[in-house]
């Protein structure tokens, strides 16, 4: 199984990285202005781990926000099946903001829906006064990991399995966390990227994850309560976790 790993700044490639395993094959496939890191996957624990890395991880810190993550992913992904070497799966990890109640600081959310909570527009006469992209008949507004796969991976991080929402600008007031909330019953965070690589994944037939590390509560701007450390931390766990479930996994990517 071949892997891309996307976040949005080295900090967070490398707490991905440090939960996974060395690479002791071929190096990080060369995609022009991307630098991957090479990583294995670890070997199924019932094979005694003795039986070499049933696949490899490459990361990439593809730049913030929505954009900077889709054009990313879309490149190492174009070139890698251009050269022959096509990833399976693709996963926006890194750092994100909580919702107060479900996901605290320092704890891991898998997305079970990936999100684009702000794209659309402005429509005062709506209860909640904002219309979807997907409701203006300009594409989706939400792309669903494989469940199964999602699941799995929820329960081996021991995180939260909920839906993430994809913001081009972080929520820094209690309205907007309440108005984001009343309109996405149920999400547990914030992030910036994830919908935008699940564009670029979406467009060559990928399946994709996202997995957050929680940094800082949804709401009023304090960065006294953010605590970088242990998002880093929990993303570095969870990478690790995740790692595990999928060179073990047997079931379909889809």
């Amino acid at each position: 199984m071949r892997i891309l790993v996307v976040t949005a700044v080295a900090a967070e490639r490398d707490a991905a990285a440090r939960g996974l395993p060395p690479s002791d094959g071929e190096p990080a496939p060369s995609v022009p202005g991307c630098e991957l890191l090479r990583r294995a996957l670890p070997a199924p624990q019932a094979a005694g781990g003795t039986g070499g890395s049933p696949g490899t991880v490459d990361l990439l810190a593809a730049g913030v926000g929505p954009a900077a993550a889709a054009a990313g992913t879309a490149a190492a992904l174009t070139a890698t099946a251009v050269a022959g070497r096509p990833y399976d799966l693709v996963v926006s990890a890194g750092i994100g903001g909580g919702f107060t109640g479900p996901a605290p600081v320092g704890s891991v959310v898998v997305a079970d829906a990936i999100v684009a909570a702000d794209l659309g527009a402005e429509l005062p006469g709506r209860p909640d006064g904002f219309l979807p992209v997907s409701d203006l008949g300009f594409g989706t507004s939400e792309h669903l990991p494989p469940a199964a796969l999602s699941a799995a991976v929820a329960r081996a991080v021991e995180g939260v399995h909920a839906p993430v929402l994809t913001v081009s600008t972080v929520t820094g007031s209690a309205e907007r966390a309440a108005d984001l909330a009343s309109r996405h019953p149920g999400a547990a965070a914030e992030a910036m990227e994830g919908f935008g690589v699940a564009e670029a994944a979406a467009l060559q037939g990928l399946p994709v994850l996202e997995i957050r590390g929680v940094s800082n509560p949804v709401g009023p701007r304090d960065r006294a309560g953010w605590d970088m450390a242990a998002a880093l931390t929990a993303v570095e766990r969870a990478c690790g976790a995740t790692g595990a479930v999928l060179g073990a996994w047997k079931g379909p990517l889809s």
